[in-house]
């Protein structure tokens, strides 16, 4: 009897991508952008989906009330956090926004930022200064790029520092910011801290007692492979027992107890809103799980990718690589001299190829810095392969006529 020869093992790889239903199709490298969830994440949106149709929406709430702890749970486990220290809210501008708005600014007041900070985020900055007379002032760089720790040391002494924000890794760019000596600097000044991790959830490690932050803010769509329209906000202890609180409070945030008074919910959930959306809750609960699972491996992975995206780009004439810092993450990202990025986004796409761009706007100060109208931005990820980004290349290469 012929003996029967057995499939080779799977590897590691090789379950990410059976998971990853989108990669049969396309390749993408737009995980900075919206990652592809895997299987789990699609399952989990669909069974609630179809409970709300069969049961009715504040029934199958009530239903997945179990799901919903548990999702506070895994987020806890994701960023070194307590369950009681983490609020669910629709995105990673809600979780910003939030955490600003606990702050009674006054005229004179100093917020410190960074030259890379998210647009959504300069932009709130602007806002407070037009409204509330706060002033804004931006940490210098490194020579090699990233904010200058002890140039934020030397602005947040200031008397009138309330706020130091920083984006970790911004829109624009593969620069991965030391956000953890800036916690040290907010530590030592007794300065509150606030840490956009947008963009770094999902490929670098978190923990927030490292990075000794009092706020910080994500999403779900990102490197933690999630659905879109959810997000969540982690907010320390200390600013829990200073009774720290939104200005726009919701009833899930707190109770109206009087006429005139109210009772704030104990921990987090303080900063969320009473509607949210529990089938993107319950995704974002299996993107956890699934991002746990995958551990470290695939942060190194990512990152690996990116390092080989952008030594093959380097050498393909007519391109430059924007990428600065001590520190780069999955995020590559390129000026095609002559051609618009918005162009080479959709010309890739129709190739099966995604991309993303980003313009002047996503980064005002670093992109006229780098002397950048546009660029071109790739994001890998653990389950992308190195044919893949050879043909990335390749195309983007054809494309830009190099």
């Amino acid at each position: 009897m012929p003996t029967r020869t057995l499939p080779p093992p799977l590897t590691q790889l090789d379950r990410w991508r059976r998971d990853t239903p989108g990669c049969r199709e396309r390749i993408h490298l737009n995980n900075a952008g919206a990652a592809l969830m895997p299987q789990p994440v699609l399952d989990a949106l669909a069974r609630h989906l179809e409970r709300e149709a069969a049961i009715g929406g504040y029934e199958a709430a009530d239903e997945a009330e179990p799901r919903l702890r548990e999702t506070y749970e895994l987020l806890g486990r994701l960023l070194g956090a307590a369950a009681k220290n983490i609020a669910i809210v629709e995105n990673a501008t809600v979780a910003f926004n939030q955490a600003v708005s606990a702050f009674d600014f006054r005229p004179g007041d100093r917020i410190v930022t960074t030259r890379t900070d998210y647009p959504s985020n300069q932009l709130v900055y602007l806002s407070l200064a037009r409204r509330a007379g706060v002033e804004t002032v931006r940490a210098d760089d490194l020579p090699e790029g990233g904010v200058d720790p002890e140039s934020v040391r030397r602005l947040a002494s200031h008397p009138r520092t309330r706020l130091v924000a920083v984006s970790w890794v911004p829109t624009n760019s593969g620069l991965v910011q030391d956000a953890r000596a800036v916690g040290d600097v907010c530590a030592d000044l007794g300065v509150p801290y606030l840490l956009d991790a947008c963009q770094a959830v999902g490929q670098l490690a978190v923990d927030v007692d490292e990075l000794k932050c009092d706020f910080l803010g994500g999403t779900a769509r990102k490197f933690l492979r999630g659905p879109r329209g959810i997000g969540f906000l982690y907010v320390s202890d200390r600013m829990l027992e200073r009774g720290a609180f939104p200005l726009f409070l919701d009833m899930r945030g707190a109770d109206w107890t009087d006429p005139d008074a109210f009772r704030l919910a104990d921990g987090a959930r303080r900063f969320e809103n009473w509607e949210f959306a529990y089938a993107l809750v319950a995704g974002m609960c299996e993107a956890a799980r699934y991002t746990l699972d995958v551990g470290v491996e695939g942060q190194e992975r990512a990152r690996s990718l990116a390092a080989v995206l952008r030594e093959r780009l380097a050498k393909v004439r007519g391109m430059r690589v924007l990428d600065r810092g001590r520190e780069r993450c999955a995020i590559v990202t390129v000026d095609v001299r002559g051609r618009d990025a918005v162009a080479l986004e959709l010309a890739l796409r129709q190739r099966g190829i995604n991309t993303s761009s980003t313009d002047r706007k996503s980064g005002v100060l670093d992109m006229d810095e780098k002397r950048a109208s546009t660029a071109l931005r790739l994001s890998p990820h653990y389950y992308n392969t190195e044919d893949e980004l050879e043909a990335a290349v390749a195309a983007v290469a054809e494309l830009a006529g190099g």
